[in-house]
């Protein structure tokens, strides 16, 4: 007679997980993953360029021993503390389709912008990068640059550029310093494009918001500053995918639920492979359909997914 299943309890998967550890889950996953869009992808190039997009965010992990040790917590008030422990992680992601294609855990403490570096690792010639004010730096635009990838990205408001050369299309050339430790290093001078336009306020309407974008796209007749100045606003489509990957896809207040640093990292990996799937799946189903893959429902897909 056969045996009747047993539903393992929660320890008992708790002891498996602790079993598989971290490390199978991180190698899945930069195994596996790899832009996917097509030059017949609707959205997801620019005149012949990958668009992508770098950012990152934070999670909330259980408040344990372990997890504030490793992880850290924000700064608060003197004589308190913050709640729970943080993770931050850092993301590459294709805008055309929204897949996540590189991503990387830290400490709290470990800045967006040092991580952003180790990044770049996975950029290449024929993408355009674009990046928000907050990882803008000398080396980040080094670093693309020497990887032969272009780069779209704001400039924080206290950093100036001198108008080297104005170009017909509004924009103007200018060049990019290197701090006075990277001079001495040899770093040098880099030629950068600026773009400047303002925005109507999303909150108030009769208020004006300027933009300022440094680009390597020094082709104006390819690359005019009023196509650029659109397209920079797909970088507001990681924003997107990050919600699809803390809201919808685990659907529960809590997001990490994992009491140990290992197995916070088995488990945000393991979040980053589902993600990942669904996107994968939502790829086919537009090309099968020929349409945008940003054209179908992240949220709908999950509900149709046995």
């Amino acid at each position: 007679m056969a045996k009747k299943a047993r539903v393992p309890c929660k320890s008992a998967i708790t002891q498996a997980r602790q079993r598989l550890g971290a490390r199978v889950m991180s190698q899945l996953f930069h195994q596996l993953v790899r832009p996917i869009a097509t030059t017949e992808t609707l959205g997801a190039f620019l005149n012949g360029l990958r668009i992508v997009v770098i950012d990152g965010t934070c999670f909330d992990v259980p408040d344990s021993d372990e997890n504030a040790r490793v992880f850290g917590r924000p700064s608060s008030r003197p004589g308190t503390q913050a709640a729970f422990p943080k993770v931050r992680l850092v993301i590459l992601v294709e805008a055309g389709t929204h897949l996540i294609f590189d991503a990387l855990m830290c400490p709290y403490r470990i800045g967006e912008r040092v991580r952003a570096l180790k990044l770049l690792r996975s950029v290449t010639s024929g993408m355009l990068l674009m990046w928000d004010r907050g990882l803008h730096s000398y080396t980040m635009v080094q670093v693309t640059g020497c990887k032969g990838c272009d780069y779209l990205g704001r400039i924080p408001a206290n950093v100036k550029f001198l108008s080297e050369k104005p170009l017909e299309d509004g924009s103007y050339l200018s060049w990019i310093y290197p701090s006075v430790k990277l001079r001495k290093k040899g770093c040098q001078p880099i030629l950068v494009r600026v773009i400047e336009y303002t925005i109507e306020h999303p909150e108030n309407p009769e208020e004006q918001l300027t933009y300022r974008l440094i680009t390597s796209l020094l082709d104006i007749d390819k690359f005019p500053a009023e196509l650029l100045a659109r397209e920079y606003h797909q970088r507001w489509e990681i924003e997107n995918t990050i919600d699809e990957l803390k809201i919808h896809l685990l659907g529960r207040k809590t997001h990490v639920r994992s009491q140990k640093p290992r197995e916070v990292v088995q488990e945000v990996y393991g979040w980053l492979l589902g993600h990942w799937s669904v996107r994968v799946l939502m790829f086919q189903a537009a090309t099968s359909a020929g349409v945008a893959p940003l054209r179908l429902s992240f949220t709908g897909t999950l509900r149709v997914i046995p």
